[in-house]
């Protein structure tokens, strides 16, 4: 008997370099906090010389970007697969990030000499410093992304006349899809930093928060069953359930998971 192990799948070309993109502007935003750190030279650094700080902060806002950044990934993953509220994951993610980070700083503190074993008491002395501004950074990321995914689009100045078509609202999520796939989208399921949509033709990755994916379907008529999954209720073919955890079977074959709590408002709702 021979196994094959799947492979997973890999983003389109266009979304990777969305990807690269985005990771060129966020290292160019480290780069503009480090050189700030440097200025002011907290926790004091103000006494080294400025180059020295320049070549530090800069360094460490870079490892710090190494670092935290795989926390997002994570934190959407876990919540979706626990059904968990994000914030407190965020918490805990960014402690857990900083215990790498301090013993980076601890190590930048003594190169290009030996660095000595660090005892408990001056690790964790430098921990909360880490910390608060590793978790400083990270928010001020989040907020950003929230800040332009929430971002309203401009209204049209004039009405159009009558006998005048109507412009073309442009819908990104439906323009990050190849037109094999044609624009019926019977689910959005979250993967990481992406969303996976699926229409009745197939499916596509594309770079962007479920929760921004879903403002871009408001004109289907559909909810959010599990923090990780949207669904178009006109897609609904069948419902699955097994003990406690029931599933929407939608076109193509396609099962979507239902969160517990969603479970009585979607029977209520007429769902299943």
């Amino acid at each position: 008997m021979t196994t094959s192990l799947a492979q997973p799948p890999q983003p389109p070309l266009r979304t990777r370099h969305s990807l690269a993109r985005k990771i060129v502007i966020d290292l160019t935003i480290m780069t503009a906090i480090g050189v700030i750190l440097a200025f002011i030279g907290p926790f004091g650094s103000f006494e080294e010389p400025l180059g020295y700080r320049l070549v530090s902060w800069v360094g460490f806002s870079w490892i710090g970007y190494a670092i935290y950044s795989p926390m997002g990934p994570l934190v959407d993953r876990v919540a979706g697969a626990l059904d968990l509220p994000t914030a407190p994951l965020w918490v805990v993610a960014a402690a857990a990030a900083s215990l790498p980070m301090t013993a980076a700083v601890y190590a930048m503190g003594y190169l290009p000499g030996p660095v000595p074993w660090p005892s408990l008491e001056v690790f964790f002395t430098r921990y909360p410093y880490v910390f608060v501004i590793g978790g400083g950074v990270t928010a001020l990321f989040y907020m950003l992304e929230t800040r332009k995914s929430a971002a309203p689009q401009p209204a049209p100045a004039d009405q159009p006349q009558p006998d005048s078509p109507a412009p073309a609202v442009p819908n990104p999520l439906l323009d990050a899809l190849p037109p094999a796939l044609g624009s019926d989208i019977i689910a959005l399921e979250m993967e990481d930093h992406y969303v996976r949509v699926h229409t009745a033709l197939g499916s596509e990755l594309v770079l962007m928060r479920l929760r921004d994916a879903i403002a871009h379907v408001a004109m289907i008529e559909g909810r959010q069953v599990h923090r990780s999954w949207w669904v178009a209720r006109g897609a609904v073919e069948e419902v699955l359930r097994e003990g406690r955890n029931v599933r929407l079977v939608l076109a193509r074959g396609v099962e979507a998971p239902i969160a517990r709590a969603q479970v009585s408002e979607l029977k209520e709702a007429g769902w299943i």
